[in-house]
């Protein structure tokens, strides 16, 4: 009796961890809470990973659907959609009204959360099996999404969904890099000639720096060119160090003042790396870099 009654205070401790009124089905089915209503260390690290990004996501989210239409998201990457369903869980199911996209390459992925979908009666939920860059052109979403996340989407896939923001001129985005390869292969290519060049590329000599370097600083030249494109930039972290290692957390607001230091300064630091042509397009400058090199053949 005593052990019943014991494992039945463990499990309601447990469940006080949940947002109030949060389907408990919905996380079994997410297999955050077990079939017994349980809670193992793991699932504890994905769901407070999840809460803290509603808490950044929701005020976002509370603004936008102030004037009554929307609001709409796209989440890139979106895997089993944790990051969607409790969103709509949590705001958009009692709000009545809003559209969450979840888009995933995993085909079997995308499957199991239309059927999930279905079965919560999650109404307005749209799972599409497609790249981030392919979702750009794809006419199961709108011409324009409100919100953009990305929580974890690899290398350049993070950079993708900002192309995606730009293009569907987005109000907000919310992004959580993750595993940046590009920046680090690029630093390797010119190492020996930067050596030469300027004492900085000791910054990036040993591989390890390389790859540390490389993370920093792709997410910096992110950062500027959402500011050079309009955007109020604000980076913290998503959660404590212990939980993931994978912990920036960039968030940018809409506001039309496009900074023109900010493009002076992306380019300046592309041209600091020996970067500038084979990583200019990526970061918008694609256009100017055109220019510079035709007026060289000139």
């Amino acid at each position: 009796m005593r052990k019943q009654q014991s494992q039945a205070n463990a499990q309601a401790a447990e469940l006080s961890e949940l947002r109030p009124g949060q389907s408990v089905e919905l996380l079994k089915e997410l297999h955050i809470l077990t079939r017994e209503g349980r809670l193992n260390q793991d699932s504890r690290r994905k769901l407070k990973q999840v809460y803290h990004l509603f808490n950044f996501i929701e005020p976002l989210l509370t603004e936008l659907s102030a004037d009554g239409g929307g609001p709409t998201l796209a989440d890139h990457g979106a895997g089993k959609s944790y990051l969607g369903f409790i969103l709509y869980d949590l705001y958009f199911k009692a709000l009545g009204h809003g559209h969450i996209y979840g888009v995933e390459t995993r085909a079997e992925l995308v499957e199991k959360s239309r059927l999930l979908a279905q079965r919560l009666g999650f109404g307005r939920m749209s799972f599409l099996n497609l790249s981030v860059a392919e979702s750009s052109a794809a006419d199961e979403l709108p011409a324009q999404i409100d919100v953009v996340t990305a929580l974890h989407a690899c290398d350049t896939a993070t950079d993708d969904a900002i192309a995606f923001g730009l293009e569907k001129k987005a109000r907000a985005m919310v992004l959580v890099p993750c595993c940046q390869a590009e920046m680090a292969a690029c630093l390797r290519q010119g190492k020996a000639l930067q050596l030469a060049r300027t004492p900085l590329a000791e910054l990036w000599r040993h591989p390890l720096h390389t790859r540390e370097l490389g993370s920093q600083v792709t997410n910096v030249l992110r950062c500027l060119y959402l500011e050079a494109s309009g955007y109020q930039v604000t980076v913290t972290e998503l959660v404590g160090w212990e939980h993931s290692m994978k912990n920036e957390l960039i968030i940018a607001r809409y506001t039309g003042q496009k900074k023109r230091s900010a493009a002076e300064r992306l380019r300046a630091i592309l041209v600091e790396f020996g970067l500038e042509k084979a990583l200019g397009p990526r970061f918008g400058l694609a256009a100017a870099a055109n220019v510079t090199e035709a007026a060289a053949a000139g």
